[in-house]
């Protein structure tokens, strides 16, 4: 259940970390290219594309397994007024991991933390909730329900 009250500063940089690999990088780019004045960041970690092995359990509870290796790429940054920033996203768009970090510094700055939350958090949240919930409809809409027919031998 969830309520109205606010999170703990861990939690809110979590969720708002969820949130910004969800952005595409149109949304990103977008977002930093309205901020002004755009702060200075320097970078801490320079954006990094690696492998790390995706691990699955059948039935969600089963015994873990390997399913497989996937790209990821990670950068980290830091703002001049000290703020630090990670961005680790699927795939190779390094671009995309560096405007993660820099929003995710951003987002713990008193200075830029409502923009952060009005031009990008709340939408992105939105347009992946969105983005699921058609998800969840298109795959209700091709579940199939099985049932066990009696056989007449059994009588």
């Amino acid at each position: 259940m969830k309520s109205n009250t606010r999170l703990p500063v861990e939690n809110d940089r979590r969720d708002g970390l969820a949130i910004l690999v969800r952005a595409s990088r149109d949304e990103l780019t977008a977002a930093w290219d309205g901020l002004a004045p755009q702060p200075a960041f320097e970078t801490v970690r320079r954006p990094e594309i690696g492998l790390v092995m995706v691990r699955g359990r059948i039935g969600g509870g089963g015994a873990p397994f390997n399913l497989g290796e996937t790209t990821v790429t990670r950068c980290a940054v830091r703002m001049d007024s000290g703020e630090v920033g990670f961005g680790h996203v699927l795939g190779r768009d390094t671009a995309r991991a560096e405007l993660v970090a820099r929003f995710d510094a951003l987002a713990q700055s008193d200075s830029y933390r409502d923009y952060v939350d009005a031009k990008l958090l709340r939408p992105v949240a939105e347009r992946a909730r969105r983005d699921d919930d058609r998800t969840r409809a298109e795959t209700a809409a091709t579940r199939v329900n099985f049932f066990t027919m009696v056989r007449g031998e059994d009588e």
